[in-house]
């Protein structure tokens, strides 16, 4: 643990992009889980193969692995051990706290109003049919009412980060090509968890593993070849490359809504490539999410000017505090599905629940992020 790689890791701590990015997905999230929406339109999974979970588990991947290598190096491994399974504590608490909530909300709304498809739309039959056997069986997030997989996923990945954060530190190229083994395996062999009553895992840990892992893989390598990067950037056949598959990626998946394009592809090539496979997180899915992060940071380098603008500061601050601002989406998501079903289902009204919702989570951002300081004000005047 040298010095030099401890100021590689505090400058890359400091980089303003990963709120950023968490922001994004969390808004994208939220849009996403709003069905018959027409906003949802404007995000990513519309424009090509990978969505926001994708951003949202490859960033979380690159930051966490950020802070606890950081701990590690400063204070032991056995501190940052320690500190990773709090962290998966407070996940795991917010998910038992959002799921018994989130299906007692659904439960209730659906017993009082004209609406009750949305018991099965959410997922949550076996929850009406066998509410204790199904409530200990989401304690174990064998459970999967609709809209909580993403945290589900993340709580298990987080689980594992100690391993990841000594192997990537130590061995990161190793600790890479083990990931990428893993992912592979588990799509030839079709392994995933099982879920209840019956099914698998939306998202498998076991597939999904290899973003979170590439993601912290970057946060650590990345800066030590930056120089080496930025050439590999300024290639312009690898940048005409990443354009001309994002362009493919967005014809694929337009081809689906607009004929004229479905008549341009190759026969069989859409059928091939959609869906994009969410569960395994087809290869093709994860080639398109790397293209967009290799361009990304060629137009966004670290130290943008615009990064601490006034305008993407609402942005960045649903990033800093994602886990609020997540938890809150959830159940905005929920309120404004209902307003849509319950009521005339009008493009006007669809951008009026969502500019509504998004607000709502950026007050919910900056309420936490306040409540933290108040927090830390008190504890420096009762120190002092």
């Amino acid at each position: 643990m040298t010095s030099t790689t401890n100021a590689e890791i505090a400058r890359a701590d400091g980089d303003l992009r990963i709120a950023l990015l968490l922001g994004i997905a969390n808004w994208f999230l939220f849009l996403d889980h709003v069905p018959h929406n027409v906003v949802s339109a404007l995000t990513m999974r519309n424009f090509g193969f990978s969505g926001a979970t994708d951003l949202f588990v490859f960033v979380g991947g690159y930051a966490t692995t950020l802070i606890y290598t950081r701990m590690a190096v400063e204070r032991g491994m056995l501190v940052a051990t320690t500190r990773i399974f709090r962290r998966v504590w407070q996940l795991y608490a917010a998910y038992i706290v959002l799921f018994v909530i989130y299906v007692e909300l659904i439960s209730y709304v659906a017993a009082r109003t004209a609406a009750p498809e949305i018991i099965s739309e959410f997922n949550i039959t076996g929850f009406i049919d066998h509410g204790i056997r199904t409530l200990i069986y989401g304690l174990f997030l064998q459970a999967k009412p609709l809209n909580l997989d993403v945290l589900q996923l993340i709580i298990v990945l987080m689980a594992f980060q100690p391993i990841v954060v000594c192997g990537l530190f130590y061995a990161p190229n190793a600790t890479l090509a083990g990931s990428t083994a893993l992912y592979a395996t588990a799509r030839m062999l079709d392994w995933n968890l099982t879920s209840y009553p019956d099914g698998r895992w939306y998202l498998n840990p076991l597939c999904w593993q290899l973003l979170f892992v590439m993601g912290g893989w970057l946060a650590l390598v990345g800066k030590r070849f930056a120089p080496e990067i930025r050439a590999l950037q300024v290639i312009p056949a690898l940048r005409a490359a990443a354009l001309l598959y994002l362009v493919f990626a967005l014809a694929i998946v337009s081809s689906s809504d607009i004929p004229a394009v479905a008549q341009m592809m190759p026969s069989g090539l859409s059928d091939m490539l959609l869906p994009t496979d969410r569960e395994d997180i087809a290869p093709h899915r994860i080639l398109h999410f790397l293209a967009l992060t290799f361009l990304f940071t060629l137009l966004v380098p670290c130290n943008w000017q615009h990064l601490r603008s006034y305008a993407l500061q609402p942005i960045i601050k649903c990033g800093e505090e994602w886990l609020a601002v997540f938890c809150a989406g959830v159940f905005l998501s929920f309120a404004a599905h209902l307003i849509l079903i319950t009521g005339p289902n009008s493009v006007v009204r669809q951008v009026a629940v969502s500019i509504v919702g998004i607000a709502a989570m950026i007050a919910v951002a900056y309420y936490v992020s306040w409540s933290k300081q108040q927090d830390n004000k008190s504890a420096v005047g009762a120190h002092s």
